[in-house]
């Protein structure tokens, strides 16, 4: 009984992005979306695809994690689960040139803004489908989007 309570504490945790999903009721993936790049700076000398291993794994989890808390409360894409928003911050930042201040907003500005707003064809898989994988899958295509843009903006302004 201990160990089950323990891995649903622990899935639990993952799902709110370590607790950052229940601080805020108005901008939950935004508060999300930060603690990501918190937590990223604390993983980014590691390598490449190792970086990008994870990412996989983590949108995997993400996927079963979004799935049972639909089954649980019939909430598609709850506000306080934010994994979806950690994985789409990471995606976007593997596209950042350099680790710093500017580049870390620009990746999380563009990244919200698509998530936030949904062009194309994100709202399709925001709206039109429900599930785990629905939920995560919106948050990586706004991340891709972000990716390509962020790439633009490197090529174009190399010195920035």
């Amino acid at each position: 009984m201990k160990k089950i309570l323990i891995n649903k504490c622990l899935w639990y945790l993952i799902a709110t992005g370590f607790g950052s999903g229940l601080l805020s009721k108005v901008f939950p993936g935004t508060l999300g979306s930060i603690v990501a790049i918190m937590l990223w700076l604390f993983i980014v000398n590691i390598s490449r695809l190792v970086l990008w291993i994870f990412i996989i794994i983590g949108f995997c989890i993400g996927c079963m994690i979004c799935q049972q808390k639909y089954n649980k409360i019939k909430v598609y894409d709850h506000g306080s689960i934010v994994w979806d928003e950690f994985i789409g911050m990471w995606v976007t930042l593997m596209a950042i040139p350099c680790v710093n201040i500017k580049w870390l907003f620009i990746a999380f500005f563009i990244f919200r803004l698509f998530d936030i707003l949904k062009p194309w064809p994100i709202y399709i898989f925001d709206k039109n489908i429900n599930g785990g994988f629905n939920v995560m899958i919106d948050d990586i295509i706004a991340a891709i989007f972000s990716y390509i843009i962020i790439c633009v903006i490197s090529f174009i302004k190399r010195d920035f």
